[in-house]
């Protein structure tokens, strides 16, 4: 298990929303870089409304999954055009659970907090109409981290998964196949949480104990 790419953005480039412009384009980067509490060094955000902070700070695709694409798609999918900041080799992370905590080469500590949620950006990105349901319904989101230990990483530095939270909600879970009971127990894990997955799994977990519901329900 292991980085095969550390990327930050190349430069900024004309997007579709109000800022004008984003911080999508990921290059891969020489040497180490820097990690701290919000990112890359050298990385950007343009929609801050919608992208990074502490939640977002780090976001990871895997090359299985990018493969998967490139046969998908016919066509290259060349570490960061999906905007990550890392691409791994020989993480499952559709099946990292909410909360778990990596350690990226020596120092860098980062957990697992959600799903990327697709939106308008990456699908102008790509340039390929109707991609946001797209890639929803293939169900490859890839990781967005929060830095729990600081320090610097490099292409090549092994992964290792340090601890994981005593519940079943994995990130392929929480971005579609929202099981009530489930997201009750994460709940009830006392996992720390963004505030945001905490209402949609309290959302989700309610519908267990509403007259009517069945115990679980896809999104």
């Amino acid at each position: 298990m292991r980085l095969l790419t550390v990327n930050v953005v190349e430069e900024l480039i004309p997007g579709p929303k109000e800022t004008g412009w984003t911080a999508i384009d990921k290059r891969p980067q020489v040497g180490r870089v820097r990690v701290g509490e919000l990112g890359l060094a050298g990385d950007s955000v343009c929609d801050v409304d919608n992208h990074g902070g502490l939640d977002q700070a780090v976001y990871a695709y895997a090359e299985e999954d990018a493969r998967w694409w490139s046969e998908q798609l016919g066509r290259e999918i060349p570490s960061g055009l999906f905007g990550e900041n890392l691409r791994t080799e020989g993480l499952d992370l559709t099946n990292a659970l909410i909360g778990e905590v990596w350690r990226l080469g020596d120092e860098v500590e980062v957990q697992v907090r959600a799903p990327r949620i697709p939106c308008v950006t990456f699908q102008h990105r790509m340039g390929i109409p109707g991609w946001v349901k797209r890639f929803h319904q293939a169900q490859r989101p890839g990781v967005y981290f929060k830095v729990v230990k600081t320090g610097t990483i490099a292409a090549g530095d092994q992964v290792t998964v340090v601890s994981r939270p005593e519940h079943e909600v994995t990130v392929g879970v929480m971005f579609e196949a929202q099981d009530s009971a489930k997201m009750q127990g994460m709940l009830d894990s006392g996992v720390d949480l963004m505030d945001e997955l905490r209402e949609t799994a309290q959302r989700v977990a309610n519908r267990a104990s509403t007259p009517g519901s069945t115990p679980s329900a896809t999104q």
